[in-house]
Parts: structure tokens; sequence; C-alpha cells
């Protein structure tokens, strides 16, 4: 099966930030506001469609 890389390399890039916006947060004992937290969410789920998305006839 073939790869969509720009696909796979824009949901990597999105899990990356989205992850360690988050866990940097966390680990500076920083609360993070809520609108913030709800844009690293939804970069944690966009990132993993698309990663899943990425193989040719693969739906999620």
């Amino acid at each position: 099966m073939a790869t969509n890389v720009r696909k796979l390399g824009i949901g990597v890039a999105l899990l990356v930030v989205s992850a360690l916006l988050i866990i940097g947060t966390g680990t500076m004992q920083v609360p993070i506001p809520s609108p913030l937290a709800a844009v690293a969410a939804l970069g944690l789920a966009a990132g993993s469609l698309l990663v899943g998305l990425s193989e040719d006839n693969a739906g999620v």
C-alpha cells in the first residue's frame, strides 16, 4: 500500500506539537487555559485521524 506522505507528515507534526503543549504545561506545573487545552485536544484528534488516513484505501 502506498502512503500519502503529506498527510502522514502533517498528522505527525500535529500530534507532536499538541502533545508537547500538553506535556510541557504539565511539567511546568502551570495550568493550561481552557481554549488552549481545547486546541491541543483537537490537534491530537486531527493528527491521529490524518495518520490513520495516510494509507490508501484505509478508512478510520
